[in-house]
């Protein structure tokens, strides 16, 4: 059985940044990544469907450690596909992957000090793999399945109904009517794109989402390339754009009722006083109690001016065999309809953990700073912000990861494992998001205290002293020991002694 220092679950944009980052800051320590599919990429390689892009800017949604140099700031998914995969090339870390690989379950021993890995191949062969460290970067949503309302009469549509998350290949839309079910970051991408040649594009939505216009190009960025070494002017405008969104969100969470009149008011400015904004774009709660939706250039809102796209809000009574009737009897005419009804969230890609044969549910957990689990030794995970570019906090677990290896090796420890002080914490949920993809998921996610290291805070600047700076010993119970040979076949047991802080 092989062994390995540590086993990166995912090839996607944080995989590869985590892979990145071991590589530079422990490259003495083995590595493998294992990744289900095929190709890397994740997220930006499985969405194939027409306008897939980011919903954030790629000077924060890009790596620190690697400019983004495409002028696009609002960057669509060939672009950030090819930008993970030059850089996993560039920092050698497409060597360690190995393709076709699914991990199934995890188990964790206690007298051997390791992770055992139960991995399913393409052929549905299964192999065992072992590691001192398991660190999950599997996005945060199932790949093979999504969140699919199922309508009344869908059977009576003559029509074609697909999914975004499975967009087929050779799915023709040219010249159709179109029928998009959602109002969030997906249907938003999707209805300009698809306005482009379509006969027409109807929004169907059951309420309204906050939505901002945005520059495709950062102009700022611009002229700082124009004056600056290129990782000066990137550093820069990361900067720029990681203060000015903390800066808004923390604004819009103190003075809800004045933010979200100015971006209505933003809207309005776009659609024009014969509008009706109050109906389809004034949303019934407060701006970042959801994800705000971002479309570059106002393309949506372009869309809508010229005729070739419109909104339909209100709830769907039933399926047509031409298209939706909503309850107001509003008839919405279709010969495909696009269910951009949201994702199902899958937290550490559906693997089975156990410690010494027993399951571990991570709901019955307090996460850790963001990235670990109460009582699971030597296992992290990349989870990102929800009020800012994923990339942010994966960046700063796979740099903390880095630090705690360090700090065990120092130590002489084997085990590093979160301890939460019996009666020291008040328990809260793991998000405050009324996204129903959040609610929905709520049960089966981690839980998270009201004082840190539990506190899952969004907040990068925050989590950027605590996890740069901040001391790698804090609730943490380092266990010492004598590891293994590392040949695969003869795992010696450990010897144990506790090392308290």
């Amino acid at each position: 059985m092989e062994r390995f220092d540590v086993i990166i679950i995912g090839a996607g944009l944080s995989g590869i940044g985590a892979g990145c980052q071991l590589r530079r800051r422990c490259p003495d320590r083995r590595v493998l990544l294992l990744e289900a599919r095929h190709a890397i990429g994740g997220t930006w390689d499985l969405f194939r469907y027409p306008g897939i892009r980011s919903d954030s800017d790629m000077h924060t949604l890009g790596y620190a450690f690697r400019p983004w140099r495409a002028g696009e700031a609002i960057a669509d998914g060939a672009a950030i596909r090819a930008y993970i995969d030059e850089t996993a090339r560039e920092e050698g870390v497409t060597e360690l992957i190995r393709f076709g690989h699914r991990v199934i379950a995890a188990d964790w021993s206690s007298a051997g000090a390791r992770w055992t890995l139960t991995v399913e191949r393409e052929d549905a062969s299964r192999l065992t793999l072992a590691c001192d460290w398991l660190h999950a970067c599997t996005g945060y949503y199932a790949y093979d399945r999504a969140h699919r309302p199922s309508f009344v009469d869908e059977a009576a549509f003559a029509g074609t109904i697909v999914h975004p998350q499975f967009w087929p290949d050779r799915l023709d839309h040219a010249g159709r009517r179109v029928a998009v079910i959602g109002s969030g970051a997906t249907a938003v991408t999707l209805v300009p794109a698809l306005a482009r040649t379509a006969a027409h594009v109807t929004m169907v939505q059951r309420s309204p989402s906050y939505v901002v216009s945005r520059p495709a190009r950062d102009p700022i960025a611009d002229r700082l390339r124009a004056i600056l070494p290129e990782r000066a002017a990137y550093a820069a405008t990361r900067w720029k754009n990681v203060l000015l969104g903390q800066v808004f969100y923390r604004l819009a969470r103190g003075r809800p009722r004045g933010v979200a009149r100015r971006l209505i008011a933003l809207v309005r400015r776009e659609l024009g006083a014969h509008y009706d904004v109050a109906r389809h774009f004034t949303p019934r709660y407060d701006p970042w109690d959801q994800r705000l939706c971002l479309v570059p250039d106002g393309d949506l809102f372009a869309a809508l001016r010229e005729g070739r796209a419109s909104v339909a809000t209100g709830t769907i009574e039933r399926f047509t065999r031409d298209g939706l009737l909503l309850a107001d009897g509003t008839q919405v005419e279709a010969d495909l309809i696009v269910t951009a009804t949201g994702l199902e969230i899958l937290l550490l890609g559906g693997v089975t953990l156990s410690r010494d044969g027993t399951i571990v549910d991570p709901a019955a957990s307090l996460q850790y700073k963001g990235m670990m689990l109460s009582d699971v030794p030597n296992l992290s995970f990349a989870f990102g912000y929800t009020n800012a570019s994923w990339t942010l906090k994966a960046d700063l677990v796979a740099a903390y990861l880095c630090r705690v290896l360090r700090a065990m090796r120092r130590r002489g420890a084997s085990s590093a494992t979160p301890r939460v002080r019996p009666g020291s914490v008040t328990e809260v949920p793991f998000a405050d998001l009324s996204s129903g993809y959040i609610r929905r998921a709520l049960a089966s996610l981690p839980r998270q205290g009201h004082r840190r290291p539990w506190r899952l805070r969004q907040n990068y600047l925050l989590d950027l002293l605590a996890l740069r700076f901040g001391s790698v010993a804090e609730e943490i119970e380092f266990t010492a020991g004598v590891t293994g040979p590392r040949d695969g076949n003869k795992l010696e047991e450990n010897t144990w002694a506790r090392q308290r802080r």
